[in-house]
């Protein structure tokens, strides 16, 4: 089981070369995963700005970097048990089924899953779901 699994704004911080992130999470390399949510939302960010002809080997570029990433660290599937307890956090409290916050529910999900701690800056999300443990390797 995961023991820390990385926020989506915590694997762009770490893919944008910021050093406390980088620091902490390569520290713990060993105990991080991601979310199959996340990598979702990567490549969503990714698909606009590849049809661009300004900086087309720049975003290919970070695009490879961001492949090689993903090659190093296990991603986790947002499977039946995640989606039982998705459904539960939304049953709970039904002003969770927002759209806009309905990805960071399901990784929220899978963290509680797994028994893992999310890593992010997203607070003001997060902390409105029950038992998540929550942690900010951005300072």
């Amino acid at each position: 089981m995961p023991r820390y699994i990385l926020d989506t704004d915590h694997i762009s911080l770490l893919l944008g070369g910021h050093q406390p992130t980088r620091d902490r999470v390569f520290q713990s390399l060993s105990d991080c995963q991601i979310t199959v949510i996340s990598v979702q939302e990567v490549f969503n960010g990714w698909t606009g700005r590849l049809g661009s002809n300004n900086e087309r080997i720049a975003v290919y570029e970070r695009l490879y970097i961001t492949t090689q990433l993903f090659q190093r660290i296990t991603i986790v599937n947002y499977d039946e048990v995640a989606d039982q307890v998705y459904q539960q956090i939304i049953q709970a409290n039904s002003n969770l089924a927002k759209r806009r916050i309905e990805n960071d529910i399901r990784i929220a999900a899978i963290a509680l899953a797994n028994q893992a701690t999310i890593v992010t800056r997203n607070y003001r999300d997060f902390n409105l779901v029950p038992g998540l443990q929550i942690e900010d390797w951005s300072l």
